[in-house]
């Protein structure tokens, strides 16, 4: 699948966002590496730290239905209508990614006219995994 092909994914769910605090849409699109595509959305809470941020959203979808090997994900996010240009995952969702992607996995940001691609690892340098709890 293409970059820009998997932020129009992500552009689609951000459409679902729940977000009447923030106005703050975000929406993700992850590929597995089976070749199948889950989408998430932020929602929000009026308590706040309840709150999903999309690319979680998206990775608990596909966890919850068995996969765990994934190869991508795209973020898209901001106020209005279209997305900003650039929004980057959080430090949490960065955390859960490290949990089960590769430092190779692809994060692809922006817009489907305007695209980033970053590793995990250039993200989450230095990250805390499984390894460090032996």
């Amino acid at each position: 699948m293409l970059d820009k092909e998997l932020l129009q994914f992500a552009v689609e769910a951000r459409k679902k966002s729940y977000s009447p605090y923030s106005g703050f849409r975000v929406g993700a699109a992850l590929l597995t590496k089976s070749g199948k595509v889950y989408g998430g959305c932020n929602v929000e809470n009026a308590a706040y730290t309840p709150t999903n941020c999309a690319e979680r959203t998206a990775v608990f979808k596909a966890v919850s239905e068995g996969e765990r090997e994934f190869a991508a994900i795209a973020v898209v996010g901001g106020k209005g209508e279209e997305p900003a240009e650039f929004c980057a995952p959080c430090g949490v969702c960065r955390q859960v990614f490290a949990e089960f992607c590769d430092p190779d996995f692809r994060i692809i940001l922006g817009t489907p006219e305007n695209i980033r691609v970053y590793t995990l690892a250039e993200l989450l340098p230095l990250s805390f995994g499984k390894a460090d709890l032996n």
